[in-house]
């Protein structure tokens, strides 16, 4: 019976290593312990997340403006955009 109970030790102890080794703590151990690798690692992280906002507001304003312009005709806000147009297309 002790071989048997020593052999499911060992293999509990073997699926728990496995399942250690798929979460990567090791990595974040390592990444814990150098300041100059997580400065680095969240400044890239942060440049990423802040290119993805810039470009995305972008986008998303396009399309309001592109729906705003085509649906409502404000006067206001149609010649200050046909003066942009304007200023664009004279610079090219």
């Amino acid at each position: 019976m002790d071989e048997k109970r020593i052999s499911n030790l060992e293999k509990n102890i073997e699926k728990i290593s496995k399942e250690l080794e798929k979460t990567k703590i090791g990595e974040y151990v390592d990444i814990m312990n150098n300041p100059k690798r997580l400065l680095y690692v969240n400044f890239v992280a942060g440049l990423a997340r802040g290119l993805g906002t810039a470009i995305g507001l972008t986008i998303l304003a396009a399309l309001f403006f592109y729906i705003l312009q085509k649906t409502v005709d404000l006067p206001l806000i149609g010649k200050y955009i046909a003066e942009l147009i304007d200023i664009i297309e004279n610079n090219r």
